[in-house]
């Protein structure tokens, strides 16, 4: 997606507006270590991986220094998976956290207890992300007021993510909050991972999927987000993204995360 007029913001909605149009970048760059982590559960322990973070290990997290920012399922979510967004003050400091973390005494206890029955998890994913430049501060707290998440990911092509990170810095987003789709954070991954030269993740907050799907089909006809695309491949000399190179999944927040 793409950027480049300065259209009014803060179209009239009261949902739209977590703090005046939640689309503003931050006065004080965010150089937070992030950590997006899926879980796939084991067949039938969805719930008790649920019960395990709700009990044991949101506490057990902060207890060692480690920021839980949010936690959600997939609305459809085939793989049993569970997805969450940590921070911290750097990767040094998470990699101490998670030490410190495997080797409490109640982890260990909690772990064994409630696999008593079998793993709860079958595989984990983790990446390490960074703050955009044009990223607003992720916002915590009730959200969505009963709303959904999305979470886009982007594949660029090879030295094209400064090309789309610019269309989003000076366009997508004021003509995301002209449409009422509210933006929440926007994240590339950290150096040394594969996608660190080519990937925009960021998650988006909709009243529900059909507000999703009617926002985004009045964004994509509005004028100058067309204007500003085309404006932003012919200076790149072609698509920013690659063919199938845009993922979305929509999610809830689970009943315990501290963002919802």
């Amino acid at each position: 997606m793409n950027l480049r007029f300065s259209l009014p913001l803060c179209a009239a909605t009261a949902w739209l507006g977590l703090a005046g149009c939640a689309t503003t970048p931050q006065s004080t760059p965010d150089t937070r270590c992030y950590e997006l982590r899926t879980y796939y559960a084991a067949p039938g322990k969805l719930d008790d991986l649920n019960a395990r973070f709700r009990q044991h290990t949101l506490k057990l997290f902060a207890r060692h220094g480690m920021e839980n920012v949010a936690y959600w399922m997939p609305i459809e979510n085939p793989d049993n998976q569970l997805i969450y967004l940590l921070a911290f003050p750097s990767r040094a400091a998470r990699d101490a956290s998670f030490k410190a973390f495997g080797s409490d005494p109640e982890w260990k206890a909690a772990a064994q207890s409630t696999e008593a029955n079998g793993r709860l998890v079958a595989k984990v994913d983790s990446l390490f992300l960074q703050a955009t430049d044009f990223s607003p501060a992720p916002k915590m707290g009730n959200v969505a007021k009963g709303g959904v998440f999305e979470m886009r990911t982007y594949t660029t092509p090879p030295d094209r993510l400064p090309n789309l990170d610019a269309r989003f810095r000076d366009h997508t987003l004021k003509l995301f909050a002209n449409h009422g789709i509210k933006s929440w954070a926007y994240f590339h991954e950290t150096a040394g991972q594969p996608g660190a030269d080519t990937t925009l993740l960021y998650f988006l907050v909709h009243p529900s999927q059909e507000a999703a799907k009617k926002a985004f089909g009045a964004f994509g006809a509005d004028p100058a987000w067309i204007a500003a695309r085309k404006a932003s491949e012919d200076a790149a000399g072609g698509s920013l993204t690659v063919p199938d190179g845009v993922k979305s999944v929509f999610l809830r927040p689970t009943d315990y995360s501290p963002t919802k």
